[in-house]
Formats: C-alpha cells, sequence, structure tokens
C-alpha cells in the first residue's frame, strides 16, 4: 500500500506565535488514522493547515500528497487534488441552498459539468443512507440547522464529493448517540464505496466504535506525543491522556 500523505518536521505559525513544531506523519492509502489529544493540543490546526487553510503559515518543513509536494498549494487546488475537511463547527451560507452547494462543488472538483437528474438522484441516495429529510436539500446551507443536521450535511458533502483523503473534525461533538450512529453509517458508506483515507480528530472517539483505527497519533503542546495502532486509542479512552502520556516528554 503506497503512502497518500506525508507530513516531514511540520512547523506552523499564526500571527508570529509557533503552533506546530516539527510534525512527522505518514498515512498510507485506504487506512483510518485517529489524531488525538486535549483541546488546544494542536489537532485542529493540523487539520486545516493540511487542508490549505491561509489562516495558517507553514514555517519549516513540508506536506506532500500522493507524491506532491503541495505546501505552497491554495485550499482550492487541494480540494481538486481529493483532499476534505469537514469542520468542527460547520459555518452558515446564506443565499446558497444545501444541493447547489454540493453540485457546484462536484462539478468544480471534477471539472465536469453533471446532469441536474443524476445529481438529484445522487443526492436523495445519499441523504436517505444518513436519515437526512430530503426537505433540507433545498434551504440555505446550514442555516436554521441543528448540530446535528449540520454534521450530517458534512458527511453528505462526503458522500457526494469522495475525496481521496477526509479530515473529519471533531465529527461527533455534541451528537447524541442515535446521531453518532447515524454519521458512522455515513463514513463506512465512503470508505467502502470510496476506499478512501479518513485522517479522524477527536478528544473522545465515540464514533470509534464502527471504525477500524490503523494508526493513532496523540498531540500534545503541538507535537506528536506518542503513536501506536488502534489499541492507543482504547488505552485513552480508559485511562486518559494524561496517564497514557506518563513518562513521555510532551
Amino acid at each position: 500500500m503506497s503512502d497518500i500523505l506525508k507530513i516531514e518536521g511540520l512547523t506552523v505559525a499564526a500571527e508570529d506565535t509557533e503552533l506546530l513544531h516539527g510534525i512527522d506523519m505518514t498515512v498510507g492509502e485506504g487506512e483510518t488514522h485517529l489524531l488525538m489529544g486535549h483541546n488546544g493540543a494542536g489537532k485542529s490546526t493540523l487539520g486545516c493547515t493540511i487542508m490549505g487553510s491561509p489562516e495558517y503559515k507553514v514555517t519549516g518543513g513540508r506536506i506532500v500528497f500522493d507524491g506532491d509536494d503541495i505546501t505552497q498549494e491554495s485550499a482550492d487546488k487541494r480540494a481538486k487534488r481529493g483532499i476534505f475537511l469537514s469542520f468542527q463547527s460547520p459555518v452558515e451560507i446564506p443565499g446558497i441552498t444545501l444541493s447547489e452547494f454540493l453540485r457546484n462543488a462536484l462539478e468544480q472538483v471534477s471539472g465536469k459539468r453533471m446532469k441536474l437528474w443524476d445529481f438529484k438522484k445522487q443526492l436523495k441516495a445519499a441523504m436517505a443512507l444518513i436519515g437526512m429529510d430530503e426537505s433540507y436539500a433545498e434551504r440555505d446551507l446550514n442555516v436554521g440547522f441543528s448540530g446535528g443536521e449540520k454534521k450530517k450535511a458534512e458527511i453528505l458533502q462526503l458522500l457526494i464529493l469522495k475525496p481521496r483523503l477526509a479530515i473529519l473534525d471533531e465529527t461527533d461533538s455534541g451528537l447524541d448517540v442515535d446521531a453518532v450512529k447515524t454519521v458512522s453509517k455515513g463514513i463506512e458508506e465512503y470508505r467502502k464505496s470510496v476506499g478512501g483515507t479518513l485522517l479522524i480528530i477527536t478528544h473522545n472517539a465515540k464514533i470509534l466504535e464502527s471504525l477500524k483505527v490503523d494508526r493513532t497519533h496523540i498531540l500534545s503542546n503541538g507535537r506528536v506525543a506518542k503513536e501506536g495502532d488502534g489499541e492507543l486509542a482504547a488505552q485513552v479512552l480508559e485511562s486518559g491522556f494524561e496517564n497514557t502520556l506518563s513518562g513521555v516528554e510532551k
């Protein structure tokens, strides 16, 4: 299996404050990786930096995606390569419906026009899979959506856009047990239908019960403090971060 993402010596700053300090990480194509750590450990910063957010400046190291150095590429070019980021707090966008947003995004990523009938058929099937009311397709994106519906809308994007690398930032945050199961079902469908790669950012890992984790990375103070397989995530859930990182330089 080839590596789809390689992060080498990555240092990142925002407003002259260094937030990430020499991050090294390798993700194989088709794998599921878990990024854990306390709030403020640097998880979301890393996810946004991989996606190319202009809020963060890479001051050292590089990001390699599918063999190409993308460290200086813009976010839209990374999206066209097949990188996707779900936000911890999805934004509301008045004036554009969920359906319009998804169709436009799909055409931008693929570079092809899509027949409206074919798109609506695909959208309907994906919404049914995650138990999302079809009426939401014609509502302004995330406007008036509950927290759970916003998260479903992001999983819907995942199923429609079919990215090669999906970075999911706290997708299970604020969801009840039933909503977590629904979102997990959508993620599992993405894995089965696309065979894509997942980098899941979380600090509680409720969403992982139905997913096989290949690799766990624990961040602390902007550094990778510890790495392991799926058992490391289970250890964190059982013992907490402090006990798991006991004796590790953080």
